[in-house]
């Protein structure tokens, strides 16, 4: 594993199992700038979920991706976030 995936793991363990709201920011972050779509929806979600503090920049991001999206597509998703939230997915 690289450095750069070293540390979106550790990101994500302090997000999901931490409920760590800034670390959920930064793979927010990261996905991003990476031009992630799905992760960078589910990252939203759990961002959001724990009260993270969004910018317009966050919004307009995943609602650029959601708007290309099927609506089957986009509960796929929200499906993803929810087994994330509760330690399924």
């Amino acid at each position: 594993m690289n450095a750069s995936r070293d540390a979106a793991a550790q990101l994500s363990e302090r997000a999901c199992k931490k409920h760590d709201a800034d670390a959920a920011l930064a793979l927010l972050d990261r996905s991003i700038a990476l031009k992630h779509r799905r992760i960078a929806l589910i990252r939203y979600l759990h961002a959001q979920y724990l009260d993270a503090p969004l910018e317009a920049r966050h919004h307009e991001y995943v609602k650029a991706i959601a708007a290309r999206l099927s609506e089957e597509a986009v509960m796929r998703v929200v499906k993803a976030a929810r087994g994330r939230f509760e330690g399924v997915g």
